[in-house]
């Protein structure tokens, strides 16, 4: 890219080139070799293949072997890489004598088989890495795929020193790496700027904040509850692996990390010493429905903030003058007003295979027989229902591969509502 601006004579582009090759340290890694079109695919058994979880250090886009395997985190990889570029004590490697006060270019190449997104995780990682141990802070990061190893799995890292050029100016290694480019695989250079302002962005939220809650006169034993939410909760965690792997066949695989992450808020919220729960539920009800609207995201996220919202105005209508403790009913009765209203905000209805099929079963049976234990066990049947169910709702509706899952796989979003309710069902 440099010599294609240059637009210089023939040894002024050589010189150029020489004198970036010189002051240029590169290194990749790979989590196993490129399978080349036209050949076998290689013997299992065979040293050529990088062993499951280990990378090899080193290795060049042609499958030229690496320096070494090791089986280590991003972190460790990337420490790896960078002491290979950089340890002025590496007798074999120290060919670029260089100081921290030198402006530096990087650029981190992807070798084909990585995603944008984990490519820019490990751009992050490596911005950090070299200014927390070699006091380096690139003035350009440029990240892209600019030379592959076709579908490799890996990446590379390479750090110019930004020299003079001697050719004047406008021509410096810098002017030339920002110079205009059409090349479809280049891609724009980040300013050390723009980077040491990505997170400084001020957010303004265009609502207001949430009213002081009337408190009520409704009341249950702290330690109670407490005890009864830990239990539904922490069956949420557990189940998560069962419920990501029930997604990820039916669904786009966030559903189980979504019930965890929302579930471990709430656990840290209710278990927080320095605002201890009160004998007020609604009190505690509406800090529960803060923690779930700022951490649970994707359709199940909104669906279950609206039905909590709704079901503190289901236990705000049932609130009295005198303090009372709240009971099976009172429960039964807010839980029925928390359906009606969710039924404004989705078409879902028991049958098209969505979390409606536990929840809705979970709310007549405890209307009809005030019996938690009754009503966990009717959740769980409807959760059940749903490996018959075809979607009629929701992602799984165009994943496809129906005749593969139906009789096999639950709704997700149902079975991990009926693992809480279980859960709930089995700490009272």
């Amino acid at each position: 890219m440099l010599i294609y601006v240059l637009s210089a004579s023939l040894e002024e582009v050589y010189a150029t080139a020489q004198l970036a090759n010189s002051n240029l340290v590169s290194v990749g890694s790979s989590l196993e070799h490129v399978h080349v079109p036209g050949r076998g695919m290689p013997d299992p058994n065979s040293d050529d293949l990088v062993p499951h979880g280990e990378v090899e250090v080193g290795m060049g886009i042609h499958n030229e072997p690496g320096s070494h395997r090791m089986k280590v985190t991003v972190e460790e990889m990337i420490q790896t890489m960078l002491k290979q570029m950089l340890d002025q004590n590496d007798k074999e490697r120290a060919f670029l004598k260089y100081s921290s006060s030198e402006s530096f270019a990087l650029l981190i190449n992807n070798l084909g088989g990585v995603s944008t997104l984990e490519l820019s995780a490990l751009t992050a990682e490596v911005v950090l890495q070299l200014e927390r141990d070699y006091k380096i802070k690139p003035v350009r990061t440029i990240q892209g795929t600019f030379l592959t190893s076709l579908n490799g799995m890996g990446f590379s890292i390479s750090l110019l020193r930004l020299v003079d050029t001697g050719l004047g100016a406008g021509k410096s290694l810098l002017e030339l790496l920002d110079a205009p480019s059409e090349a479809v695989g280049w891609a724009a250079p980040i300013r050390t700027s723009t980077w040491d302002n990505q997170t400084s962005a001020s957010f303004e939220s265009a609502s207001s904040p949430r009213a002081v809650e009337k408190p009520s006169n409704l009341n249950l034993d702290p330690a109670i509850l407490k005890k009864v939410l830990s239990s539904g909760l922490d069956r949420v965690i557990k189940a998560e692996p069962l419920v990501t792997r029930y997604d990820t066949i039916v669904g786009d695989g966030d559903c189980g990390i979504g019930l965890q992450r929302g579930a471990e808020a709430i656990l840290k919220e209710i278990n927080d010493s320095s605002t201890p729960l009160t004998p007020d539920i609604l009190a505690t009800l509406h800090r529960i429905i803060d923690v779930v609207e700022n951490t649970m995201d994707g359709t199940s996220g909104a669906i279950y903030a609206i039905f909590l919202n709704a079901l503190a105005h289901g236990l705000r209508a049932q609130d009295k003058s005198t303090p009372a403790t709240v009971t099976s009913k009172i429960w039964a009765n807010a839980l029925q007003h928390s359906l009606k209203a969710l039924a404004k905000y989705t078409p879902a209805q028991p049958g098209d295979r969505t979390l409606m099929d536990a929840l809705s079963p979970f709310i007549s049976t405890l209307i009809e027989t005030e019996d938690i234990r009754k009503a966990a066990e009717a959740a769980s049947q409807g959760a059940e229902s749903t490996k018959m169910m075809k979607a009629s709702l929701g992602r799984a509706v165009y994943v496809g591969g129906e005749d593969e899952w139906v009789g096999k796989i639950p709704d997700p979003g149902a079975y991990g509502l009926s693992e809480f309710l279980n859960g709930v069902a089995e700490g009272i």
